[in-house]
């Protein structure tokens, strides 16, 4: 398994947590309020056995002392209520303020929504019913999974924004140290090479096929001066110039198509093209393009077709590269430009990710994988702004 693979995995198994969480939480806050609705409405209940009692026209009870009824009723600072009579006509309402009290449209509107909602009313006698509706704790209490869920997303987000900001720092610092160190290893071997070159064109004077070797050995050699120069421009800021597209891709088919099997066919732009110009740094953006063209070849095992076709966009140039090699899943698409991320037995897994750092960072272009269907092909697309 590998680390993205391993890093979707645990992705899901702390969504599955999260949801764990969340449900057993809706569970506990529901249990709550559904209590508490009961024991609000047993306060009602108990409001208008109050209320009866105070205003019953019963003689004898007018003699009595309601001061334990009108402490309940004064108690109710809580549960909004409204007291309807038996003709519909509202005769109090409690605890929406003192301005909505006496508001009667307002209260009509409320007593519809309350009598839509599902809430018996409590018989007040005499044909008078109590229309209530939750407090507003009980109404917190009711959205407070929802609350938790929003602040502690809120939470992770941050937490996980800002250590993936100071993951990516760190390992742009390895990267480039990375490279520097690379770069500079790779100096002192080259430069001896080139002395043992012209130490042995000066004993071998004369002798054509010995000449002939070490102009190839001259050539390689430049070669790897040209990826020295490559890894020491990463974490730079590359020179940029306007540069002729077309030119570049040509080189580049020519630099490849000598190395490449020759079952392989090669259908490039060719320079007749009329020139089409972008601020390019040549060596990275030659990386860049030798990488998808080694990636196709490993891809098409020695024989196949490599094509790149060349197109103008709303100010921005496309370079489509396209082969006919074995194709990428279509859940590794996004994965293929990430660190490690490698098909061959041997490789690091660095080549995509070098290529979108140096297309996206240092071209402010963009490079993806436009296409691509099993056994059939791939295409990958470089998008740069035009000059």
């Amino acid at each position: 398994m590998d680390i993205y693979q391993e890093k979707s995995n645990w992705k899901v198994y702390l969504a599955i947590m999260g949801i764990l969480i969340l449900t057993a939480s809706l569970i506990y806050t529901t249990s709550v309020a559904n209590k508490l609705a009961e024991e609000e409405r047993k306060k009602v209940e108990v409001w208008v056995e109050a209320i009866n009692n105070v205003y019953s026209e019963d003689e004898e009870d007018m003699q009595a002392d309601f001061s334990f009824e009108l402490k309940i009723i004064a108690d109710n600072t809580t549960i909004p209520l409204i007291l309807v009579e038996d003709s519909g006509v509202i005769q109090m309402a409690r605890n929406y303020g003192e301005k909505k009290e006496t508001d009667n449209d307002f209260l009509e509107k409320r007593l519809a929504v309350l009598k839509q909602s599902g809430y018996p009313p409590v018989s007040g006698g005499e044909g008078n019913l109590v229309y209530y509706e939750d407090s507003s704790t009980l109404k917190m209490l009711t959205y407070f999974p929802f609350v938790q869920l929003a602040l502690i997303g809120a939470f992770v987000a941050f937490g996980y924004f800002s250590f993936s900001s100071a993951r990516r720092s760190e390992q742009n610092q390895v990267w480039v140290g990375m490279a520097k160190e690379t770069a500079h290893q790779l100096g002192t071997p080259i430069t001896a090479i080139v002395a043992w070159i012209e130490h042995l064109r000066m004993i071998h004077e004369g002798n054509e096929e010995t000449a002939e070797v070490l102009d190839e050995l001259n050539n390689d050699v430049s070669r790897l001066n040209l990826i020295a120069d490559r890894f020491s421009k990463i974490g730079a800021i590359p020179e940029l110039k306007k540069t002729n597209i077309y030119e570049e891709l040509e080189n580049m088919r020519k630099y490849m198509q000598r190395r490449a099997p020759r079952k392989m066919v090669f259908e490039f732009p060719g320079m007749e093209k009329e020139p089409l110009y972008a601020q390019l740094n040549a060596p990275l953006f030659n990386w860049v393009t030798e990488n998808l063209l080694r990636n196709a070849l490993d891809a098409m095992g020695g024989e196949g077709k490599i094509s790149a076709e060349v197109t103008e966009e709303k100010g921005f140039i496309n370079i489509d590269i396209s082969d006919t090699g074995k194709g990428i899943p279509s859940n590794k698409m996004k994965t293929v430009f990430k660190p490690g991320y490698s098909t061959k037995t041997r490789g690091w897994g660095l080549g995509l990710s070098l290529a979108k750092r140096i297309i996206e960072s240092y071209h402010s272009g963009r490079i993806f994988v436009k296409n691509s269907q099993l056994d059939e092909g791939t295409t990958f697309t470089i998008k740069l702004p035009k000059s």
